[in-house]
């Protein structure tokens, strides 16, 4: 046995036993505790991060995995990303079965070899080598070596000793050595109730770390499972030095080696934006004028190349080619905008559906987004220039309530996008709708929704029709044999604010017991999933975006009909939201439905977890509630 093999034994069994090699790779020798909820357990993991100046690091990395069921076969991480100032150095990987016996080795000529984008990108200069092997049972381990070295070194691998949901860690070591006179930065978060030693500023060991699992409304995470941020001071970008002391250095870097020089305009464009503005009498008049010409002429395609993916298209090659991903247009407006004298700002941001934010207390290389920033006199303005459709200043669903990285001349600045509090993010249903005596009804609605709910309506009426159909059937599931006959929108971007205007008709929506007819006055506004519940809830919980609902039904009867007993009025007010309903009787064949259901944005302890459950039970309980019809007997 190797010298090299004996240390290994020893730093992964921290004890005196001496395995054999089949009892190191068994899946029997995982302790109990580790295998419970778990898909996989990370046996081994020894990353090695050697700095050996601000363009040239050598990470190396020796892992061991073994997958206990299918959902874990992503588990093994054998994903490796390599191009322009990455290079793979070493690659290999062994498979054992359930006992340790090995069954298979896979050079790294064997790995999977493909453009590290997706197929929606025009074009990339990065690549990523995986493995692909699909196991013949289960559990099976995998043994990982590799040896990777980066020339690009803005991005600095960092540690996670809980790798994500369902993954138990039984050892994980860090470490970073520093052989250059770079200065390293690193942040730690959520250490503190995890069983993780520090062995110096730069060296870390977990031992023995259960698996996390999700629960519902908890948040990203990212914010409760410990991870390490690491980042150069100095750094390389594919042959680009930056400095990163702060967040002011960082954004001067972008500045001044990333977009200097790639905002420059074909005079005939710069003729031509002009003359569209000169009757603007102020900046945001001007900035929607330049808004609408790009979402006119342009579209978005993926394009992954230049420094890093991070570097811009030139505007003149955007307005040439009419498409640019994030960077390319929104630099193409940026360019637009300063030819017409209104400033704004190149933003880096996390763009997605769950909130994210910028790290403002760790400078980095960070973000997965370009934005523009319009720094207006009373509130600032931002503009998603990769949609055509998107009304100008509207940024609700995808980068809002968010810290960014705003760049400037001077250097960075962390500033919040807009946040859509819960009254402005409203949506109000009116419908009237008439009930025969055969349990059918015939209606028509009208949906009307602004804010973060304009995010979730819109966009509907650009589909198929038959997508369409299939929307509001999903939309109103609980409505058995729903037909669709007529809809029609109404999308008034000054507003902000969209129009949904449906008709629609159900055979036996009401229930019939002898002579009456039982029916939910609550017909086009529903809530009818209910949380999760834990005997034992782990996690805090949070409301991402608040909301208000208010919704108008009034519901007509056949005049062989007459009402019988109407459900009580119901108002419950909580921390988490408000709730409540009515129903009016007009005359003797009309009855007015009135609901107000609203969120409130915000974090809460676990355990209160329950508390809140049990109001959205109620909201859902009461949403059902039904009034009571009778049929008249015939003359």
């Amino acid at each position: 046995m190797t010298t090299k093999l004996l240390t290994f034994l020893g730093a992964f069994f921290m004890a005196s036993i001496v395995y054999s090699q089949e009892e190191l790779y068994a899946a029997a020798t995982i302790p109990s505790e580790l295998k419970s909820k778990a898909n996989a357990v990370v046996r081994y993991n020894d990353q090695k991060i050697e700095i050996k100046a601000y363009n040239e690091i050598l990470v190396t990395q020796k892992r061991i995995v073994t997958v206990l069921s299918k959902a874990g076969n992503s588990d093994i991480d054998a994903v490796f990303h390599y191009g322009r100032g990455i290079d793979i150095k070493n690659l290999e990987v062994k498979i054992f079965d359930a006992y340790g016996k090995e069954l298979k080795k896979i050079k790294e000529k064997d790995f999977q070899d493909v453009s590290a984008v997706s197929g929606g990108t025009l074009y990339s200069d990065s690549r990523v080598k995986y493995l692909d092997y699909t196991p013949i049972s289960y559990p099976y381990t995998v043994l990982l070596d590799a040896e990777i070295e980066y020339n690009s070194t803005a991005f600095l691998p960092g540690w996670r000793p809980i790798e994500g949901f369902y993954v138990s860690t039984e050892n994980s070591e860090y470490e970073i050595i520093n052989s250059s006179e770079v200065e390293v930065k690193i942040k730690t978060q959520n250490f503190e109730n995890y069983n993780i030693t520090k062995l110096n500023n730069f060296h870390y060991k977990a031992n023995d770390l259960s698996s996390l699992k999700p629960e519902a409304y908890s948040p990203p995470f990212k914010t409760y499972a410990p991870v390490l941020k690491a980042a150069l001071v100095e750094f390389d970008m594919v042959g680009v030095k930056g400095v990163n002391n702060n967040w002011s250095d960082f954004g001067k870097w972008m500045f001044e080696d990333l977009l200097n020089g790639t905002d420059q305009l074909p005079d005939q464009v710069k003729q031509e934006i002009k003359e569209l503005t000169k009757d603007s009498s102020n900046d945001l008049e001007k900035a929607k004028i330049v808004y609408k010409y790009v979402q006119d002429k342009t579209r978005y395609i993926s394009v992954q190349v230049g420094i890093g993916g991070w570097k811009p298209m030139l505007a003149t090659d955007v307005d040439r080619l009419g498409y640019g991903d994030c960077k390319g247009l929104s630099n193409y407006t940026y360019a637009l905008l300063k030819e017409v004298g209104v400033d704004a700002n190149y933003a880096v941001i996390y763009g997605g559906r769950n909130i994210r934010s910028i790290d403002k207390e760790f400078s980095s290389t960070q973000g997965n987004h370009v934005v523009l920033y319009l720094p207006n006199k009373e509130n600032g303005v931002w503009l998603e220039c990769t949609s055509q459709t998107n009304p100008f200043g509207f940024i609700a669903g995808f980068t809002d309530d968010r810290d960014a990285l705003i760049v400037t001349p001077e250097g960075g600045e962390i500033i919040h996008t807009t946040i859509y509090p819960k009254e402005k993010s409203n949506q109000v249903t009116k419908a009237r709708v008439k009930l025969l005596n055969d349990g059918s009804l015939n209606g028509e609605v009208t949906i009307k929704t602004q804010g973060y709910q304009y995010a979730l309506h819109e966009g509907i009426q650009n589909e198929e029709p038959r997508n369409q159909d299939l929307y509001f059937k999903n939309y109103w599931d609980y409505i058995n044999n729903l037909s669709i006959t007529e809809m029609e929108f109404e999308n008034d971007k000054d507003s902000i604010l969209f129009t949904e205007n449906i008709k629609v008709s159900a055979q036996n929506y009401a229930s019939k017991t002898g002579n009456l007819l039982l029916v939910s006055p609550n017909i086009f506004n529903r809530v009818t999933h209910i949380p999760t519940r834990y005997r034992n809830r782990t996690l805090d919980f949070e409301i991402e975006r608040g909301f208000v609902d208010t919704d108008e039904f009034i519901v007509e009867i056949d005049e062989s009909l007459s009402f019988d007993a109407l459900p009580d009025a119901v108002s419950i007010d909580t921390k988490y939201g408000f709730y409540q309903f009515s129903i009016t009787v007009l005359n003797e064949h009309e009855i007015l439905y009135k609901r107000t259901y609203s969120l409130n944005k915000g974090n809460y302890p676990k355990e209160e977890y329950a508390r809140f459950r049990d109001f959205v039970a109620s909201v859902a309980k009461n949403d059902k509630a039904k009034l009571a019809l009778t049929l008249k007997p015939k003359k």
